[in-house]
């Protein structure tokens, strides 16, 4: 079970479940870990959106 906070996309509320009470999907809350490592898995499409 995972207990991170989810906000839903529909009434932006926060649930620790997949589905808020309103019906519509909930997705993390959370930013994606940042890393100072130059090789990442996403660092070409970062490079090229900053560009």
């Amino acid at each position: 079970m995972n207990n991170m906070l989810k906000k839903c996309t529909k009434c932006n509320t926060y649930t620790l479940k997949d589905v808020c009470k309103c019906g519509g999907k909930a997705v993390s809350a959370h930013p994606p870990k940042f890393s100072m490592i130059k090789e990442q898995k996403y660092g070409k499409y970062r490079r090229q959106a900053k560009a």
